[in-house]
């Protein structure tokens, strides 16, 4: 019965996309051919002349989306972080998209606290409230610690949410399936693997110990950051579908007003946010990838408040090196370096011409930085050098996207405290800083320790694997996989002992 659910879900859709006045604009984002075309219509053309659904005020996929219900919210959501795949219109729309659902009973949160908590919310809270706020997954209360009279946050998941989230996704891999039958250039964009995406994104958020880890993680790395606070998790009042998070009592970022009248500088908070997410993400590898006003606060003291730890991203060490790099040569104008960064990291083939990509890189930069001071944007260089390395053969990496959509939002934080805000000059100290300590001479004394730290950590192996070796080599029976064994394990063994050497002195220095 799986089969025939989907289709009516997915016919579902089609009525709704027609009624909000979104098909057009989803059929356009995805460059659909005419095949693809026909399909969707015949889905939803029956139900077109049922009326408008939705807020009119709301821009069209917004108000289809909404319409639908939490999956398609929260889909919508991941969608806005991916314009190589939806486009850039259509992102800009998803990007507002509203997720304020109504909130569920009172009385219910209470008994799921309960149940997965196994003790009387009276005897944990003195206080409890009604919803503070209602999403599309989950809504939370403001409650008071009965033993401390700490004020928290508890986040409750909405009752049933998982498997109504699991009968909507089902319909979605459908969708992508047929959508890669009938549009065969779709498959560039892999339709299904964007929807094996989302479901990991969602699933994440379903459990509510891996977003308490994730703002503990988050906590724990920006401990000593300057003008920032993160509300961390209490652990023994948490769980899979509760979550309890020190309250962050300030002002929302989104009302400037309220932040003008309690005297706070809207110039320094505006480069704050910035400084704050480029060093996340270059310094941790761990940044806050839903960092829009909604989920930011300042304090009374001025500083910085972040919440909501659903949507995180994450870059290894070697990518952000790459990164910063290719910042770096923007920032200096040198194209030629940035160009080799490319090469070099493997994000461009071999066989293209370096010289022909630094000029392209040329026509990037050159443009922005004869912008105005309040135009100059970071977002769009990094939106146009994408532009240009998909021409030259990069393929799409997930993980810049998201952080390239971030600096979009942040962006945009940044320049609704500050419309005047030189994105350049508030960023460089934090590139140039990271430059400074991560790529050069100290960057690679601290690699080789590293690496001599895990060639250590094989030492009690190592006189099993040299007599092994040692055997195999004297044992005429065994065929050598390569000429001159003996003197090749005589050099091994000379690397290893060199190398268990070098990692019990670099424990002792270190």
């Amino acid at each position: 019965m799986k089969g025939p659910h989907n289709i009516v879900r997915l016919i579902r859709t089609g009525a709704t996309l027609e009624r909000t006045g979104a098909m057009d604009v989803v059929l356009e984002a995805f460059r659909a051919p005419p095949r693809l075309r026909f399909a969707a219509r015949m889905l939803g053309w029956p139900f077109k002349w049922l009326g408008l659904k939705g807020d009119p005020a709301l821009p069209p996929a917004t108000r289809a989306l909404t319409a639908l219900g939490p999956a398609y919210i929260k889909f919508g959501q991941v969608l806005s972080t991916r314009p190589d795949i939806v486009g850039e219109e259509l992102a800009d729309q998803l990007k507002y998209l509203q997720d304020k659902l109504p909130p569920f009973p009172t009385e219910t949160a209470r008994n799921m606290i309960e149940a997965e908590l196994e003790v009387p919310v009276s005897d944990l809270f003195s206080d409890f409230s009604e919803p503070v706020a209602a999403a599309s997954i989950a809504q939370v209360h403001r409650a008071r610690l009965a033993d401390t009279g700490e004020e928290v946050a508890i986040k409750v998941l909405r009752p049933g949410i998982e498997r109504a989230f699991r009968k909507d996704i089902d319909a979605f891999y459908l969708a992508a399936r047929w959508i890669e039958r009938l549009a065969p250039f779709s498959r560039r964009l892999r339709p299904v693997d964007v929807i094996a995406h989302f479901e990991g994104v969602v699933m994440g958020e379903l459990d509510l110990r891996l977003e308490s880890s994730s703002a503990a993680e988050f906590a724990s790395n920006t401990a000593q950051d300057e003008g920032f606070q993160v509300p961390k998790p209490h652990w023994f009042l948490s769980s899979r579908n509760v979550m309890t998070l020190g309250w962050a009592e300030g002002i929302g970022l989104n009302d400037v007003e309220a932040i003008e009248a309690a005297g706070h500088d809207r110039r320094v908070l505006g480069a704050r946010v910035l400084q704050l997410f480029l060093n996340h993400a270059l310094r941790d590898g761990f940044f806050h990838a839903d960092m829009h006003q909604g989920n930011l606060k300042v304090a009374a003291n001025g500083d910085i408040i972040a919440y909501d730890f659903g949507i995180m991203g994450r870059i290894d060490e070697y990518t952000r090196r790459v990164y910063a790099e290719i910042l770096m040569g923007f920032i200096r104008k040198d194209y030629r370096r940035v160009a080799e960064v490319h090469f070099e990291a493997g994000y461009v083939p071999p066989d293209r011409d370096i010289d022909e990509f630094a000029r392209a890189l040329r026509a990037v930069g050159e443009p922005i930085f004869g912008m105005d001071a309040s135009r100059i944007s970071m977002a769009r260089l990094l939106a146009y050098l994408f532009e240009v390395t998909e021409r030259f053969g990069m393929e799409t990496r997930t993980e810049l996207i998201l952080l390239q959509r971030t600096m979009v939002v942040v962006e945009g934080v940044a320049r609704s405290l500050d419309p005047h805000i030189n994105i350049w000059e508030v960023a460089s100290p934090i590139v140039e800083r990271y430059i400074r300590e991560n790529v050069g001479p100290k960057a690679v004394l601290r690699d080789l320790a590293k690496t001599a730290r895990v060639l250590a950590r094989f030492g009690p192996k190592l006189p099993g694997l040299v007599e092994a070796q040692l055997i195999r080599a004297g044992n005429p029976a065994t065929p050598p996989a390569r000429p001159g064994p003996r003197m090749k394990v005589g050099l091994w063994l000379l690397v290893i002992l060199a190398a268990f050497a070098a990692g019990v002195l670099v424990d002792r220095l270190f």
